[in-house]
């Protein structure tokens, strides 16, 4: 299958449209009356699922992005790996956002019966580094949440205070948990002063995040922690 092709797999069948990319798979969520939000979120199926079933309120269409190789398609640059018996960074974060923007999105958007009004990008972890990181990238978001994000990647809130975003996000949300910070990496222990730091230049840059810290260390209640982001996005933006 060529990198600019993507294949539907299956017809909206309980509410999921799936689509097969070269380089992905995408599982499609769709609430039962129209809907104008998106929000793309990168989780495995399970997970997606899990966080749909859970959303409050008229739920978005939520685009869950798998399938992916998360150290090299989500890192922004490389950099040494978090865990021993790990692989290293590959940094090509840039690559995998110019297949979203300009692959991805617009085939999900096709299948859709109207553009969204709103479009949203969420993600867990390395995942929500990678949701910050493309706010400086491009301008097609109206909103990004990062949840438990690894915003103490090498050299991030320092290129976060140094560059300039492409458009201020209309939503804007961080969290950790509150014991995050509590591990013996040295790098990754500095997760929430990077994360307060990422927030201040954001909010220097016209930005209004929204912060909170959740009880738990990283990997605890991850649904419910994305679910939350995913509400502020959707929830509160309206449209």
């Amino acid at each position: 299958m060529g990198e600019n092709t993507c294949r539907r797999a299956a017809e909206r069948v309980m509410n999921l449209l799936e689509l097969e990319f070269a380089r992905c798979r995408v599982d499609v969520f769709l609430p039962e009356g129209a809907a104008r939000q998106i929000v793309y979120l990168h989780a495995e199926r399970e997970e997606a699922k899990a966080v749909w079933q859970s959303l409050t309120g008229p739920r978005p269409i939520l685009a869950a992005i798998s399938r992916i190789d998360w150290n090299r398609d989500l890192s922004p640059w490389p950099a040494e790996k978090a865990f021993r018996g790990g692989e290293d960074f590959a940094g090509e974060a840039g690559a995998h956002l110019a297949r979203l923007t300009g692959q991805i999105i617009p085939h999900v958007e096709r299948e859709l019966p109207a553009q969204p009004v709103f479009r949203g990008l969420a993600g867990y972890s390395l995942a929500g580094l990678f949701a910050v990181w493309a706010l400086y990238q491009t301008d097609v978001f109206d909103g990004a949440a990062s949840m438990s994000g690894s915003l103490w990647f090498d050299g991030f809130s320092q290129y976060a205070r140094e560059r300039s975003i492409c458009r201020v996000p209309r939503r804007l949300y961080l969290s950790l948990g509150d014991r995050e910070k509590n591990t013996k990496s040295q790098r990754m222990a500095a997760v929430e002063r990077c994360t307060l730091e990422v927030a201040r230049s954001l909010e220097e840059k016209g930005a209004a995040p929204f912060f909170e810290n959740r009880p738990g260390g990283h990997f605890q209640d991850v649904t419910e922690r994305i679910v939350r982001g995913v509400n502020y996005l959707t929830v509160e933006s309206g449209g």
